[in-house]
């Protein structure tokens, strides 16, 4: 059954006449959200107390969750589970992938990457001291560096800045070749574009669920082991719920005997029922028409504003097959640029040096706003509403 996008707009809490098109920084509200963390809170916490662990099936929230957004990434049921940052399960997975390939010294990735992936990586060399090497390459170029020094490749699937996309099973399937192991971030993947993970063979993968998932800030991240590693790999960081038996209190470590041996700390129960709650926008939602609308609306978008705004230069893929799910221009004074927008109450945000950057969420968002917001961007240029004092103040958060 087709996607029924305009009974899915319904299901957020958008404020009227706002063009949101920043869901790929961090996601709106959805309708449900408020209630079901209100009953987490009240009914749960307040009621029940530390039986809600047993009686309202906290403990396995990480689990649970971890299947629903697995259904999302085209990974096997038990092979995703959440909790913590995405920064921490970065430095698991690489940490996992550089164990298992003890000979090798080098992590792969591209200066697309996104800035905590590569510190998390560079991080890990330094904290190891063992002659392991972070080497950064151009996006461009990954495919060609792919060789037999690699311990891992370490790419983000969509680049933050650019909206490029990798092509994650050619990309893992020559990383293999190689003798490597393939780690995947889907921060700007999961929700956004269809992801497939078993299919490509991807070994390690992870992201967040705050932005195309909706499920609000701090939301927490998912890590992805595949079944072929589950029972062998090894966790640098050995949390107690990471452990075979969290309550027998145990001195030393025994991990659990599948990907719940990433588990580290307490779960967020807080905000796994707001996740709970967001996932269930996803529940009619075809990621084949989520990826057939995406498209259309970044086509649109892109003809709009290039047909009225020359002075902006665009920086993602016309390709469909390398675009993710949003659209980036580029201009010296991008920063005071989004700050008009936003003013007119089109959100997007900006990253540095110079982009201006949209998402674009089908759930949300429809062709009528495109048009609009390309109307509003064509507008504050053509008049250079842009250039007063307040849009150009830097914020802390851009």
């Amino acid at each position: 059954m087709q996607t029924d996008f305009t009974a899915t707009r319904a299901l957020f809490d958008i404020p009227e006449g706002l063009i949101y098109l920043d869901g790929n920084s961090l996601g709106p509200l959805p309708r449900a959200v408020p209630g079901r963390v209100a009953q987490a809170m009240q009914a749960e916490w307040g009621q029940m107390l530390i039986t809600a662990w047993n009686n309202a099936g906290w403990m396995e929230q990480p689990a649970r969750l971890g299947d629903r957004v697995a259904r999302l990434i085209g990974a096997e049921p038990g092979s995703v589970t959440l909790g913590d940052t995405l920064s921490i399960k970065v430095f698991q997975a690489v940490s996992a992938a550089l164990q298992a390939r003890p000979e090798r010294k080098v992590i792969l990735s591209d200066n697309g990457n996104f800035p905590t992936d590569l510190y998390m990586a560079q991080g890990l060399a330094d904290l190891l001291a063992t002659g392991h090497e972070l080497r950064i390459v151009a996006p461009e170029a990954v495919e060609e560096a792919i060789d037999e020094t690699i311990a891992v490749t370490m790419l983000t699937e969509v680049d933050y800045r650019t909206g490029r996309k990798h092509d994650m099973k050619r990309l893992t399937a020559k990383a293999h070749a190689a003798g490597a192991l393939a780690f995947w971030d889907l921060a700007h993947s999961a929700g956004a574009v269809p992801v497939a993970l078993a299919e490509c063979g991807a070994d390690f993968a992870a992201g967040c669920t705050y932005k195309y998932l909706n499920a609000g800030p701090g939301a927490p991240a998912f890590i992805y082991v595949a079944p072929r590693h589950a029972a062998t790999v090894q966790p640098a960081l050995c949390g107690w719920l990471g452990h075979d038996a969290p309550f027998a209190f145990e001195q030393g470590y025994r991990p659990a005997p599948s990907t719940e041996r990433m588990r580290v700390g307490t779960p967020p129960v807080l905000q796994m029922a707001a996740l709970d709650a967001a996932l269930d926008v996803w529940d009619s939602v075809d990621m084949a028409d989520i990826r057939k609308q995406s498209l259309a609306l970044t086509d649109r978008f892109i003809a709009e504003v290039e047909a009225a705004c020359p002075d902006l230069t665009l920086v993602t893929p016309r390709d469909h097959a390398s675009r993710g799910s949003q659209v980036s221009f580029a201009h010296p004074e991008g920063y005071a640029i989004m700050q008009a927008l936003i003013a007119r109450g089109v959100i997007g945000d900006f990253r540095a040096p110079d982009i201006l950057r949209f998402g674009f969420t089908p759930l949300y968002i429809g062709m009528d706003e495109v048009e609009r917001a390309a109307a509003i961007l064509a507008e504050i240029m053509a008049t250079r509403a842009w250039d007063r004092p307040e849009f150009h103040a830097r914020a802390r958060v851009t």
